[in-house]
């Protein structure tokens, strides 16, 4: 269990907490912090969600360390925006394939070992997986802002259903931060560049959806750009979300 330092400041849970528990995760701690105050959200306080692809062309990813790495950069992404500690976690690729809670000083080694219990690497459809997201998010009774990191190598099989769900969930206090590992000519990312552009109010209440493209070697781009990619449009929603009443 984290205790809560006394001391965190504007972060949810203080460098000290995170030295003793987690002390491979200072420096990552750091830089997410720099991002947070570059994207004046100190003192905003919200839930981290991380959603992950196990589709069969994700394997090369989950055996060379990139979903392990990626997973604790939202870790101490979060860290800085919720107190308990814990980022939700949920495999997707044809269905759900499972689900967990990544912790401070539980996350050693954890994506890969998961991962690798989970049998059978499927499809990627991301409705099932969005659809776990907003169930844990109502079923949490929570009123907070949430932000929602969703990693995918290319775009689903039912294009509608995800469509369908981003549209309807702008209503909730969710904001989706999709994050595209491959290769950047794949037309596979066609799909997620609509995704963040779908028109307002036509079709959202509020642009809930943002996409960055991670590249080829995900883990080979600097912390500090992608907590800047990965908070790059969170303060704009927050803001379009209280004018809307949504948080």
């Amino acid at each position: 269990m984290i205790e809560i330092n006394g001391s965190a400041g504007t972060s949810a849970i203080g460098l000290s907490t995170v030295q003793e528990h987690a002390p491979d995760l200072v420096s990552l701690y750091k830089t997410a912090g720099a991002g947070i105050r570059d994207h004046g959200l100190e003192g905003v306080r919200a839930a981290v969600y991380l959603v992950l692809d196990r589709s069969g062309s994700m394997r090369p990813y989950y055996a060379d360390g990139t979903m392990q790495h990626l997973a604790e950069q939202v870790l101490t992404l979060s860290a800085h925006l919720d107190d308990d500690g814990t980022v939700p976690v949920i495999f997707f690729s044809t269905d759900v394939d499972g689900s967990t809670d990544l912790r401070l000083g539980g996350h050693r080694g954890r994506i890969n070992k998961l991962h690798e219990n989970l049998g059978h690497m499927g499809r990627t459809n991301y409705h099932w997986a969005m659809d776990a997201v907003i169930d844990h998010y109502l079923d949490s009774a929570s009123d907070a802002p949430a932000l929602v990191v969703f990693q995918t190598d290319g775009g689903p099989t039912s294009k509608w259903a995800a469509e369908r769900y981003l549209c309807k969930a702008a209503r909730l206090p969710l904001f989706w931060q999709f994050i595209g590992f491959g290769d950047p000519s794949d037309n596979e990312f066609a799909f997620l560049h609509r995704l963040d552009t779908l028109a307002v109010p036509a079709r959202r209440v509020v642009d809930n959806a943002g996409f960055f493209h991670a590249g080829r070697t995900p883990q080979a781009v600097p912390d500090d750009f992608l907590f800047d990619q990965l908070l790059q449009e969170f303060p704009s929603w927050m803001a379009a979300a209280r004018t809307a009443r949504i948080v």
